[in-house]
């Protein structure tokens, strides 16, 4: 796997693959990767020739009481996960080089970051927006895979690669689920024994949920009820559970096989996050 951490080298390297006729896939990530990081970049390798991936821990989408300084950052290991799955361009640049003292640049959507996640971390979207399209820019990508865990995120990703006319395919990957059922995050190592154990009580309600859908229950309320049921027989201290539209994330008052719904709680000092589609599967 080749490395790089400057934006010169990355460009003169895509160039190269470029000139060889290969198609460019990407993966952005914060680093601290699970097997969750590693089916993105499979998917991305099913779906272009050459894959980059970018390790870097954007402080522009951390508030001012997240957990910036404190982000699990292991540079070494992750360059051998990646290498396990033949990634083949690693850029893992400074802060310095994505934003020099002259940056000033914002990248904001009205109506997308609005609600869920960006009612509760006020200024992260602008975060994610701005880096990642200054990520795209640089790797000029064919396709860029995103996970489905951060369900919003890829809905406003591919918001404003729409708006913007930008050339490249955003594409969702399946959420990953450790063997117990939690949703695999990086935030996961924080986690001890007893809140991890507490922490399932998420993708049991989702699925919980789910089953009463599937079952012929379609009133949002009904179904939101339900999840809610096993959420309060835990320790979790909830900030949202909804019900959206899986397209665009507008509320729904009845279900629909494009239903998705969405949860965010605490448990400890550790923010979680999950969802599930109610699609057939």
């Amino acid at each position: 796997m080749q490395q790089t951490t400057t934006i010169a080298e990355l460009r003169e390297i895509v160039r190269e693959q470029r000139s060889r006729g290969n198609t460019i896939g990407f993966v952005p990530t914060m680093g601290a990767l699970h097997a969750g990081h590693l089916s993105l970049i499979e998917f991305a390798l099913q779906r272009s020739d050459y894959v980059v991936s970018s390790i870097f821990v954007n402080p522009k989408q951390f508030g001012p009481n997240e957990d910036l300084e404190s982000y699990p950052r292991q540079l070494q290991i992750d360059v051998e996960k990646l290498e396990s799955v033949n990634c083949d361009l690693l850029f893992s640049p400074s802060a310095s080089q994505i934003y020099p003292d002259t940056f000033e640049t914002q990248v904001r959507l009205t109506t997308t970051t609005q609600g869920l996640c960006g009612d509760y971390r006020p200024g992260h979207f602008d975060g994610v927006t701005t880096v990642v399209l200054k990520l795209l820019n640089l790797v000029t990508p064919d396709v860029a895979v995103f996970g489905k865990k951060d369900y919003q995120q890829l809905t406003v990703i591919r918001r404003m690669v729409e708006d913007l006319g930008l050339n490249v395919e955003i594409v969702g990957a399946p959420l990953i689920r450790d063997h117990d059922g939690l949703a695999l995050s990086s935030r996961n190592a924080y986690l001890s024994h007893e809140e991890r154990s507490q922490a399932l009580s998420l993708s049991r309600a989702l699925k919980t949920a789910k089953q009463a859908f599937l079952r012929g229950e379609t009133k949002s309320s009904k179904l939101i009820r339900i999840a809610l049921d096993v959420i309060n027989n835990s320790e979790l201290r909830l900030e949202y559970l909804e019900l959206r539209n899986s397209k665009n994330l507008a509320p729904t008052e009845e279900a629909t096989q494009d239903s998705l719904m969405l949860v965010a709680a605490h448990i400890g000092t550790t923010r979680l996050i999950d969802n599930i589609e109610f699609v057939s599967t």
